[in-house]
């Protein structure tokens, strides 16, 4: 990567958060994963009502609790303190899970470690540190009508995390609908992938040099749209 490169300006993870949550349907059942995808209820529209769903077992709770409400009782799959709103619901994480896998989740919100152009995820375990738990995510992938990417571009190294072709191990084939990163929003096909938005400041041929996969370019790439 050349310096040029390195040294323009990303956006931050929670401009990244508020472009996705204008994915989200009015009405919907949303899953958020962990990291950037936890703040996507922050900046979700006071005119849409959004029912999010935990595997730990809670449907319909709040956005992120301030540190005035914290309750041990109300926590995320990632174990962040939720808001207390009215009509919550709570049972067991089977219950959870047998939401996500009867195909009753609209859309989830995940990390990844590495997104291919065709929508393959790989989210589970990071191969050089042998760090990585199977867990909840292999069924949203799997389970989830809509499943979005919200991560960074690049890794801590630099590195590319949209490829051709994952070198992770796989959570999911062809389930990625879109990514949104703090560069640019693509969206994967059996065509390759198509890049819809690109971040204040870059170009399209900044946004290739940094992605291992071949973007597919149309007339209508726009900038980031919030």
């Amino acid at each position: 990567m050349n310096l040029m490169i390195e040294d323009k300006e990303r956006l931050p993870r929670e401009v990244v958060a508020m472009r996705v949550a204008k994915e989200l349907p009015d009405g919907g059942y949303v899953n958020l994963g962990i990291g950037i995808p936890t703040l996507v209820s922050t900046f979700v529209s006071d005119d849409s009502i959004v029912f999010y769903h935990s595997e730990s077992g809670v449907l319909n709770c709040g956005p992120l609790a301030d540190e005035d409400s914290q309750d041990i009782d109300l926590i995320n799959a990632g174990g962040q303190f939720l808001a207390a709103v009215p009509g919550m619901a709570f049972f067991s994480s089977v219950d959870g899970f047998a939401m996500i896998r009867g195909g009753h989740v609209d859309v989830t919100v995940l990390g990844a470690h590495q997104v291919s152009a065709r929508g393959d995820l790989a989210n589970w375990m990071l191969p050089e540190r042998g760090v990585g738990n199977i867990g909840g995510a292999m069924d949203l992938a799997a389970g989830a009508k809509q499943v979005i990417v919200a991560m960074e571009h690049t890794d801590r190294s630099d590195n590319s995390k949209i490829v051709d072709e994952c070198t992770f191990p796989i959570t999911g084939k062809e389930c990625v609908s879109l990514i949104v990163t703090d560069i640019a929003v693509m969206a994967p096909t059996y065509e390759g992938l198509v890049l819809k938005e690109i971040a204040p400041g870059w170009t399209v041929e900044e946004v290739q040099s940094i992605t291992m996969a071949r973007l597919i370019v149309t007339d209508v790439v726009k900038e980031y749209e919030l």
